[in-house]
């Protein structure tokens, strides 16, 4: 018997302080925080929102997430 997994979309979330809002220039790249990778968007959104919540008073915090599976396989996309 064949067990068939779904294809993982890998996708990452960071987020730190940004030099200026309208650009993503993070001011200290030694303090960019990196959340994790998750199999899916649906996961990867899920965190996003809750990091992104909780930094919601910083005005200069922001969260980002990354389409891993783009940037490893961009023939397929």
């Amino acid at each position: 018997m064949t067990e068939t997994h779904p294809k993982q979309l890998l996708h990452l979330v960071i987020g730190g302080e940004l030099e200026d809002i309208k650009d993503i220039t993070f001011k200290d790249l030694n303090a960019v925080d990196i959340v994790g990778v998750y199999p899916n968007y649906a996961a990867a959104y899920a965190v996003w929102k809750q990091k992104a919540q909780m930094t919601v008073d910083n005005a200069e915090m922001r969260y980002f997430i990354v389409h891993l599976h783009k940037l490893l396989e961009p023939e397929h996309h």
